[in-house]
């Protein structure tokens, strides 16, 4: 069974991607967890607490939907972990589609408010170093600013699509094969002097 936290964290995921940060109401969220708004404020403090822990929430539960895997199943090679990684932040799921619209709406609100911006900006960084390590195991001897090069238009290019997908201008089977192509592209890139 998830603990407290994690009950009201998946709830303030749910919140967000259902009806955007500047809709979020704290009593809206107790409602939503089923709890009352003094625990949300005990366990958040704040607004800015809860979008900072759902930030962080977020972008815990998109790397254990994208690294998990079958324990029975054969070790993926490096650049079949990298397109895995990838390409399962492009999935018809309900738990993605909350995550990929939480993150949106999180970065969106980032242009307005500075504690979050400062927060948004350490989590894409940290997900820039875990593309630009998988990218390095695949062409080990790309330099490490090539590497982290290649990651930023990977992940800046992952979270376009996705955008574009959520709102409907682009079928998920055609932003899965664009970011096949760029991810193609980038390690051919990295490949060649």
């Amino acid at each position: 069974m998830a603990s407290r936290s994690t009950q009201l964290l998946e709830a303030a995921a749910r919140v967000i991607a259902r009806r955007g940060v500047r809709g979020l109401r704290v009593e809206e969220l107790a409602a939503e967890a089923g709890v009352s708004t003094a625990l949300i404020y005990y366990h958040f403090k704040d607004r800015a607490g809860i979008l900072s822990k759902t930030l962080e929430f977020i972008s815990d539960r998109a790397e254990r939907y994208t690294t998990h895997r079958d324990p029975d199943a054969e070790p993926l090679g490096p650049r079949e972990e990298l397109d895995q990684t990838l390409l399962l932040e492009l999935q018809d799921s309900t738990e993605v589609r909350e995550n990929s619209t939480a993150w949106g709406e999180l970065r969106a609100s980032a242009v307005f408010d500075d504690l979050l911006r400062e927060d948004l900006a350490r989590a894409t960084q940290v997900w820039i170093q875990e593309v630009a390590a998988l990218l390095g195991q695949v062409r080990p001897m790309a330099s490490a600013a090539a590497l982290d090069a290649a990651a930023e238009r990977l992940t800046a290019l992952l979270e376009g699509l996705s955008m574009r997908w959520l709102s409907g201008t682009l079928q998920i089977a055609h932003a899965r094969t664009l970011m096949s192509e760029a991810i193609d592209a980038e390690t051919e890139r990295l490949g060649n002097p």
